[in-house]
C-alpha cells in the first residue's frame, strides 16, 4: 500500500508539472509574441527561469518514478531545488507583482504546488542512502544556473530576476545575493540530509 501511494503521488505530481509548465510556456509564448519576440525568442526567455528549470527537472524525476525507477540522489536534488524555488520566490519575489487569471494558476502550481508534492514524494521515498557528496552535487544546479543567467545578461542584457541584475544594482550587489542563496542552498541541503539519515534510522527500527 505504501508503495503505492508514492507511486500515486509521482503521478500526480509528474501530471500536475507538465500541466502547470505547459500553461506556463502558452502564457509566455503570448507575452513575448504581443512584444514582437518570435516563438523561439519566447522559448529562450522561458527557458532563463530558476522556476522553469527546476519544475522541469523536478517533473522529469516524478515522472522516472510513475514508471518504477527510483534515483535517490536526482530525487533529493530535485527536492532541494524545488524548496529553493519556493523560498526564494516567498522571500524576494512574490511580493513584487500580482499575477492574474491563468497567471495566477501557474504561479501557484509552479512556485508553491509542486514544491509541496515534491517535497512529500521525497518524504515518502526510501531514506539513509545519501552523503556529502549528494550534497554536493545539488549544489550544482543552481551554481551553474547563476553563472549561466549572469552570462546571458552580460550579452543579451535581460537578467531573469531582479536579485541578478547587475546593469541595476551592480556586480558587487549580486555577488553577495548569489553567495547568500549559495550558502542558504548549502544549509537546506544539509538539513535535508541530516533528515535523510533520521529518517533512515527510524524506519530501520
Amino acid at each position: 500500500m505504501g508503495a503505492a501511494i508514492v507511486r500515486g503521488l509521482a503521478c500526480v505530481g509528474a501530471a500536475t508539472g507538465w500541466a502547470a509548465l505547459i500553461l506556463q510556456l502558452i502564457l509566455t509564448l503570448a507575452a513575448t509574441r504581443a512584444q514582437g519576440d518570435t516563438a523561439m525568442g519566447g522559448l529562450w526567455r522561458y527557458l532563463g527561469y530558476f522556476t522553469v528549470l527546476a519544475n522541469l527537472f523536478a517533473a522529469v524525476v516524478l515522472t522516472g518514478a510513475a514508471a518504477g525507477r527510483v534515483r535517490a540522489r536526482l530525487e533529493f536534488m530535485a527536492a532541494a531545488a524545488m524548496i529553493l524555488v519556493g523560498i526564494v520566490y516567498s522571500l524576494l519575489l512574490r511580493e513584487s507583482w500580482n499575477p492574474q487569471g491563468l497567471q495566477k494558476l501557474a504561479d501557484i502550481a509552479l512556485h508553491d504546488l509542486q514544491p509541496a508534492l515534491m517535497v512529500l514524494f521525497w518524504l515518502l521515498r526510501p531514506h539513509g542512502r545519501l552523503g556529502l557528496r549528494d550534497v554536493a552535487a545539488s549544489l550544482l544546479p543552481p551554481a551553474a544556473y547563476c553563472l549561466c543567467a549572469l552570462a546571458r545578461g552580460a550579452v543579451e542584457g535581460w537578467y531573469p530576476y531582479p536579485f541578478l541584475d547587475v546593469a541595476r544594482i551592480g556586480a558587487g550587489a549580486v555577488a553577495r545575493n548569489c553567495a547568500g542563496i549559495a550558502l542558504a542552498f548549502l544549509l537546506l541541503a544539509s538539513l535535508l540530509l541530516g533528515l535523510d539519515r533520521l529518517l533512515g534510522r527510524y524506519r530501520q527500527v
